[in-house]
């Protein structure tokens, strides 16, 4: 179950008042020979105490603490903060014990030896270490869970909707417009170059081959990638033939290192349908992959301008950004950019 911020506010606020109205309740009601006055201002000063003190330490920590990350300024600052909220706590009851002692109702001789362990005020900063840590670790593992929910439901989402792009990008992989073509295409080749025809149907079985095999596995080499790159490239040329200019520009270290299929071939296929198939003169695709750093560099380059249809789902795109997610967190990234009159796509993942 996933709680909203409302829903979480309205969880904490009812267990401020049963926490704290419990233990009141319960370490006065043990005690014998307390007044009936005295157990009521304890109980409500008591809570008043508690719950001020405890909602000032979670005020400045929702908004000094990143809980996403920590690091050893944030474990100092709790415990900066904690050791705050244990002097007001500590500070709150002995003014309370203080206050009825002098202006309240006389006491009987067991409330004057409660009302002895009012008159430390350190002794109460001491018991403060107790009740305000107690509810401190209590809040944190609370926050700790609620962040372990939100990421299991966030990838739970993550999956559903990676599953269903995968299966949305498979059906546009065995795309019938693509096919329909390469097919007329080498149809019409055969009355020209048979054994072109022959290679150019091995190269589009391949490219079926690779869609419905590899699109559920999580990585795949370079090297292999770039196979069916090359196989669509080539049946594209029996289409665009002189305008369709493909150029690779590749580090060999970076053949045998896992990438995730299709993510290559999306590019490349997103370049030509929505780059060189609208220029009447045709234009250039040029793909490079070297490392950078401790990441790898993808990088697709063709003619023309990024023009987002409307009318396009984009699943190709939603698909690689999903996957890197899914597959790296934040550590990929994933961005489409013009940048003088080309279109530039950039994928980073780390090598490692």
């Amino acid at each position: 179950m996933n709680l909203t911020k409302e829903n979480q506010n309205k969880a904490f606020w009812i267990l401020q008042f049963l926490g704290w109205g419990f233990i009141n309740c319960l370490s006065l009601f043990i005690m014998k020979k307390i007044s009936t006055e005295l157990i009521a201002y304890s109980i409500v000063f008591g809570i008043f105490i508690g719950i001020a003190s405890t909602s000032i330490l979670r005020w400045y920590l929702k908004r000094n603490i990143d809980f996403e990350s920590f690091d050893v300024g944030d474990f100092l600052k709790i415990g900066l903060a904690f050791l705050v909220a244990c002097v007001l706590f500590g500070s709150g009851n002995y003014g309370f014990g203080y206050l009825y002692a002098k202006f309240g109702p006389s006491l009987t001789e067991e409330e004057i030896r409660v009302f002895k362990a009012y008159d430390g005020f350190w002794l109460q900063v001491i018991n403060a270490l107790f009740l305000v840590g107690a509810w401190l670790v209590t809040y944190l593992v609370i926050k700790l869970l609620l962040k372990l929910n939100r990421d299991r439901i966030e990838r739970l989402e993550l999956n559903t909707n990676l599953k269903q792009a995968q299966l949305n990008t498979l059906k546009g992989q065995i795309n019938p417009h693509f096919m329909f073509n390469s097919l007329n295409n080498i149809r019409g080749l055969m009355l020209e170059d048979v054994e072109k025809s022959r290679e150019m149907l091995t190269k589009l079985s391949e490219i079926l081959r690779y869609s419905l095999t590899k699109n559920n596995i999580n990585s795949i080499t370079v090297e292999e990638e770039l196979e069916v790159v090359d196989n669509y490239i080539d049946l594209s040329k029996i289409q665009f033939e002189e305008r369709l200019e493909f150029v690779k520009d590749i580090d060999p270290n970076t053949l045998n290192l896992n990438i995730p299929p299709m993510v290559i071939q999306l590019l490349i296929e997103n370049a030509v349908k929505h780059g060189i198939s609208n220029l009447k003169t045709g234009g250039r695709i040029i793909l490079s992959i070297k490392p950078e750093g401790e990441l790898m560099v993808i990088e697709v380059r063709n003619t023309g301008k990024l023009q987002l249809a409307n009318n396009t789902t984009q699943l190709g795109l939603k698909n690689i950004r999903q996957r890197l997610k899914l597959l790296y967190s934040d550590k990929a990234s994933f961005q489409l950019n013009e940048s003088a009159g080309e279109v530039v796509a950039n994928i980073k993942i780390p090598l490692a």
